[in-house]
């Protein structure tokens, strides 16, 4: 009943089914990926945003090389902010409002520079391109409480004089002359003395997992859904081929009812001739016999 499954046509059918069943598959294992990922990120926050700040002497390595499970550990540095070579980054929202993120080098006292972000101000209404006033960083010597960052990559756009693109490391180092801690930046939490005004702090990220799991159960769904929609197909294709067959069957049936029930030819004995019979007598001797 199902040899039609060994056709040219449905094994071609076949064949297609399992190669999108085979691409919801990949993305929903994406998908999973993708939450793994952030359930990763999720622990490294639960784990490092609240801890005790730590020397920057235990963790300078991390700015050389930078470690994921680092991410959000709070450092304790002290130096001289740079206020010369302060940068403003474009295109930084917060909460669905576009503005711009300060960094200013911090210059240790060992000599090592790392990127302080000082935090986040909304865009001008004075200049187009521009806030409208940049909070002044504390002079001298100052304490500031940082978390680690890595350092993002070069955008292939453009950035007017005193800003950048990203918080591209390598370009900034071209920019202040100077060599500057290339695998992360800290993102600052509190400084001591601390400024009249400051630049917002940046908020604690979000711990939600977001929707990856349940679009990887739906990807999933859809692939599975590509068989049984198969399967029904063939099925609906065996009914059609049965009732195909009972029709025929059907039809060979009432023809063979049709010729039992014909009466059969009567059959008539031939009719002698007499001797000395006419022929109008032989005539009717002939209608007699065939019943008229």
């Amino acid at each position: 009943m199902y040899k039609f499954l060994l056709s040219s046509r449905w094994l071609g059918w076949f064949a297609l089914v399992c190669a999108l069943a085979a691409v919801c598959a990949f993305l929903g294992t994406w998908q999973l990926d993708r939450r793994n990922a952030v359930r990763e990120d999720i622990g490294w926050v639960e784990t490092n945003y609240s801890a005790d700040p730590v020397p920057f002497e235990e963790a300078a390595g991390y700015f050389e090389e930078f470690d994921p499970s680092a991410e959000w550990l709070p450092v304790q540095l002290t130096g001289t902010y740079d206020t010369a070579n302060q940068r403003i980054v474009r295109n930084r929202p917060l909460n669905g409002r576009p503005g711009y993120e300060v960094l200013v080098p911090l210059k240790l006292q060992d000599g090592t520079a790392v990127v302080i972000n000082r935090g986040w101000l909304a865009i001008g209404n004075n200049e187009a391109g521009w806030p409208d006033e940049v909070p002044a960083a504390p002079e001298g010597e100052v304490s500031v409480v940082a978390r680690i960052k890595p350092a993002e990559p070069t955008l292939l756009r453009g950035a007017p004089e005193g800003q950048l693109a990203s918080i591209d490391l390598a370009t900034y180092q071209d920019q202040t002359g100077y060599p500057l801690e290339q695998a992360a930046y800290g993102l600052m939490s509190s400084e001591d003395p601390a400024p009249a005004d400051r630049p917002e702090a940046a908020p604690k990220p979000a711990l939600d997992e977001g929707p990856h799991l349940s679009y990887a159960l739906q990807w999933y769904a859809f692939g599975l859904l590509f068989f049984v929609g198969f399967g029904y197909a063939a099925r609906q294709e065996a009914w059609n081929i049965i009732e195909a067959g009972e029709e025929d069957a059907d039809d060979f049936d009432d023809e063979d009812e049709v010729h039992s029930a014909a009466p059969a030819p009567r059959r008539t004995r031939p009719v002698r001739r007499r001797r000395g019979t006419t022929g109008e007598e032989e005539e009717d001797a002939i209608l007699d016999a065939q019943g008229y």
